[in-house]
């Protein structure tokens, strides 16, 4: 009975935290013009819209409405010629599913191929605090191997964890390191799926000993702790950190850490506190940027792959968010297109083939991105992964929301790839270090 009444509760209290969600509405937006492409980036702020990917004249874009402004939205759009088709009716209603999908999986016995009972299983989104513990226990589990690091304090003063994984405490120079990060932005929690399965392949259940003997990893599971834990405890979809201090009364808080970098930036993203591209008052004014910054700094030497991992759109992107290729673009492509294959290769039927491509030519131009950061650090191989961002059963408007069926499986395609990007990166590594 108490158990009854707990779980009660509990769902009563994250139907309650959706409230701010009921009524808003979202729309697969098709443009024409470039002139209806700027006409959206204008109506962000007029409309408060929510723009969750952008629309390009080759794809449709995914835009979130409030309620009492869907309307007036629908009549503009019609009136400029824009075709909006209405994808989710209610996104609360979607949230609401979703809190009853993770319900219902944390109440099965759940079955995966993880090799020790330290393995999280991975049929939820975990936590900060769960996740801050894992790390902990897989470092005392496997001193030989693991380092768990401290490098700071977020915003709100939560420790900034990440894991060193190395055989030889990362001493031997003739070894590239790869770095991997997820939940940079907040509300994409599928993204934890892959750093959380790639450190499950390294260390615990490890049956491809090259990638572990041959490479030494990096990985931050949460790039972007209070806006992650925000979206748990207040708002399901918010994208920034936490900064207040930008406005006067705080009205609006938050900066977009992957708009943050110094590269490029300022030069396409907002000035505007309340815009969920806002890009902070300098480069690395937020201390969850600095903390990668110095990771990035202090191993750049050796450094040669370079993955933040995003939701939502089956994509690898590489840089630079201004659309002028690298200098290596031919190789950061062909790097990115085997990547891209090895995913599509075991991926579910029903999401789509992953796009490659620069980001501002598939998607849009971006600036001080972490990609761009890398790249412009000496990075050879840096890039953007963004997850399906659907399931079977939710359909194409369900970017951001996640099924538990799918995190393992997300999990486990996402690896695929990252194990050629790894090994294409060791490659290279080992030409470069032989010609020395």
């Amino acid at each position: 009975m108490f158990r009854a009444v707990a779980l009660f509760l509990v769902f009563s209290l994250a139907y309650a935290k959706h409230e701010i969600y009921d009524g808003h509405q979202i729309f697969k937006v098709s443009v024409k013009t470039h002139d209806h492409v700027l006409l959206l980036k204008d109506l962000e702020q007029d409309f408060g819209l929510d723009i969750w990917s952008e629309a390009t004249l080759d794809h449709p874009g995914m835009i979130m409405v409030s309620g009492t402004r869907s309307k007036m939205f629908q009549d503009l759009m019609a009136d400029e010629g824009i075709q909006a088709e209405l994808e989710v009716e209610n996104v609360k209603a979607l949230l609401d599913l979703e809190d009853k999908l993770f319900g219902n999986a944390s109440s099965k016995n759940f079955t995966s191929s993880r090799a020790s009972a330290l393995a999280l299983p991975l049929n939820k989104v975990y936590r900060y605090e769960e996740i801050d513990t894992y790390l902990e226990e897989l470092a005392r589990a496997y001193p030989n191997v693991v380092t768990l690091v401290n490098a700071g304090k977020s915003f709100e003063g939560r420790d900034m964890k990440y894991l060193k994984i190395s055989t030889t405490n990362f001493q031997d120079t003739s070894k590239p390191v790869v770095y991997m990060e997820s939940l940079l932005h907040a509300r994409e929690w599928i993204t934890q799926s892959a750093t959380l399965y790639a450190i499950q392949k390294l260390i615990i259940d490890v049956t491809e000993q090259d990638l572990l003997q041959n490479i030494d990893w990096i990985i931050v599971p949460i790039a972007n702790p209070d806006g992650f834990e925000f979206t748990h405890t207040h708002q399901r979809l918010w994208r920034k950190n936490r900064a207040v201090g930008y406005m006067v009364g705080d009205l609006c808080v938050g900066v977009d850490l992957n708009r943050n970098f110094d590269a490029f930036w300022s030069e396409a993203s907002s000035n505007i506190v309340c815009s969920d591209t806002f890009h902070g008052r300098a480069p690395f004014s937020e201390p969850e940027t600095a903390i990668i910054r110095n990771i990035v700094d202090e191993h750049k030497d050796r450094l040669e792959l370079f993955l933040d991992i995003h939701s939502f759109g089956s994509m690898i992107l590489y840089g630079y968010g201004n659309g002028v290729l690298p200098a290596n673009g031919l190789n950061l492509h062909l790097v990115a297109v085997r990547m891209a294959q090895e995913i599509d290769a075991v991926k579910m039927s029903w999401n789509n083939n992953y796009i490659v491509g620069n980001v501002a030519l598939v998607l849009y131009d971006a600036s001080g991105a972490a990609m761009d950061y890398a790249k412009v650090s000496g990075v050879p191989l840096a890039y953007t992964f963004e997850l399906p961002g659907h399931r079977f059963g939710f359909g194409t408007g369900a970017g951001f929301f996640v099924d538990p069926d799918f995190i393992e499986q997300a999990g486990f395609e996402t690896w695929e790839g990252i194990k050629a990007g790894a090994r294409s990166a060791l490659a290279s590594y080992r030409t470069k270090h032989n010609a020395k």
